[in-house]
């Protein structure tokens, strides 16, 4: 018998924007959960339910013998965590959540019958869980740090903060053998020719952007040591032979020293990969373009979010809009396509601000660009700063915080014709720049050609030297 069964609930069939894409990663961090739990001496079974539909998991879930299940949940599965929270219950199984999600609904998905919602990174809290339930079941939860649950007389009982993993040096890689990962390899491989896997080289972000959730990881910033890292990108080009990878960081070149390390690694080891990643225009410069350009980063996404440097000293980014211009010039300079964030509707965005933003396109001109309406996401200071402008128009167990309405911002049409002009103006800005290449390239040619002509006139016709 299993001790725990993990899962999560995301299903890509069900998700019509990443069909279109179909560039799927496994749950890194359900795989590292199973790793740890698994070293700890626990019998784990992982149902990955990327590939699947709700109803077959369901099936699977009154298959499996474990009484314990842990579910990862965040804001786009929640519809789906409630059918497989309630698949749980109906087959008598202890439910605890996980993920950046829950810890912020924590009422909610305790009302709808999860039993324990855990706070924070899950392995230790899990390891010390497990065997408390097997002897106590439900009673005495209070024992256990990091974790929300129903006290007897019903209300939701926080227990202390569960302290952080110090050394993730020590930590075993994600348990990548638990699932099927060919499945997500031979996706990449058909849609987009090229087999891709997915790793973290730390966790947590330092950085204060008032929307952005901290609930997993804090404001930590904790890195693996270099050889670690690429202990583990050898055991990933042993196990399936990647054609690239991504660096899931939220942002890879946060220190400038490691990242100097890890390239010596690599190049000491003979590993060199094609790879993307994400990055902060205040953490690039020459020499870290240039380290990237030589680790074969193909493409780093800079997140600019907007191109007004109001709007960004609202959110707090500590970015400049200027210098992140710079630097998507730069990176491309060193042969590495430039993508970029553009966030639409914050609080207090103006026309004048989108057409700044445009402007910030038109002069950055970004290979690839990604855009977003802004959405308030519950325990962030940004939805505590529009909270009481929130409305919703379905049920919680319908709706997700992307689905919120802030009244006083313009309509969700507008956004969407504001997101295809803006795409429209990258677009039109990446052919004028290509077409002034093309013009500069033929002129080169011309003016070569032309050189060539007068060289070989000169050795024909002796000049006149007086």
């Amino acid at each position: 018998m299993s001790d725990i069964l993990l899962t999560h609930a995301y299903f890509i069939g069900e998700d019509e924007a990443e069909r279109k894409v179909m560039k799927p990663y496994p749950p890194l961090g359900l795989l590292y959960i199973s790793s740890h739990l698994k070293r700890c001496g626990f019998s784990v079974e992982v149902l990955d339910t990327t590939f699947q539909y709700p109803s077959s998991t369901c099936e699977a879930i009154a298959r499996s013998n474990a009484r314990i299940i842990g579910l990862y949940v965040n804001l786009i599965t929640r519809r789906y965590a409630l059918k497989l929270i309630a698949a749980c219950k109906a087959h008598g199984r202890i439910v605890i959540l996980g993920g950046p999600e829950p810890v912020n609904y924590a009422e909610e998905y305790l009302d709808h019958g999860a039993d324990i919602i855990v706070s924070g990174e899950g392995e230790l809290t899990l390891a010390e869980l497990i065997p408390h339930l097997q002897r106590h079941g439900l009673s005495r939860l209070d024992e256990i740090n990091g974790i929300a649950f129903r006290s007897k007389n019903g209300e939701v009982s926080r227990t202390a903060p569960r302290a952080q993993i110090r050394d993730l040096d020590a930590q075993p890689f994600p348990d990548r053998g638990a699932i099927d990962l060919e499945s997500y390899l031979t996706t990449w491989q058909r849609h987009h020719g090229v087999r891709s896997v997915s790793l973290i080289t730390a966790r947590g972000c330092p950085y204060a952007c008032n929307w952005c959730s901290h609930s997993v990881y804090g404001r930590s910033h904790r890195r693996r040591s270099p050889a670690n890292v690429v202990d583990e990108i050898e055991a990933i080009r042993g196990a399936y032979a990647p054609d690239q990878l991504w660096f899931a960081d939220d942002v890879f070149t946060i220190n400038h020293r490691w990242l100097t390390e890890f390239a010596g690694e690599m190049k000491r080891r003979g590993l060199r990969y094609p790879f993307e990643t994400i990055t902060r225009e205040d953490r690039l410069n020459e020499d870290v373009a240039e380290i990237l350009a030589e680790l074969g980063c193909y493409r780093i996404w800079i997140g600019a979010e907007s191109g007004s440097q109001r709007i960004l000293d609202a959110m707090t980014r500590r970015t400049n809009a200027a210098r992140t211009r710079e630097m998507i010039g730069l990176v491309q300079r060193k042969g590495i396509r430039a993508g970029t964030f553009i966030m639409l509707g914050y609080d207090g965005e103006t026309w004048s601000d989108i057409d700044e933003t445009a402007r910030h396109l038109r002069n950055s001109v970004p290979d690839d660009m990604l855009t977003t309406l802004s959405y308030p996401i519950k325990g962030t200071p940004y939805y505590d700063r529009v909270a009481s402008r929130i409305s919703s128009r379905e049920p919680w167990a319908e709706s997700t915080d992307r689905t919120l309405v802030i009244s006083g911002r313009n309509s969700r049409r507008f956004y969407r014709h504001a997101q295809r002009w803006l795409a429209a103006e990258t677009s039109l800005a990446g052919m004028t720049a290509r077409r002034e290449r093309d013009v500069v390239r033929y002129a080169k040619t011309k003016a070569a050609s032309a050189l060539n002509r007068l060289g070989m006139y000169a050795t024909r016709h002796e000049v006149d030297r007086g």
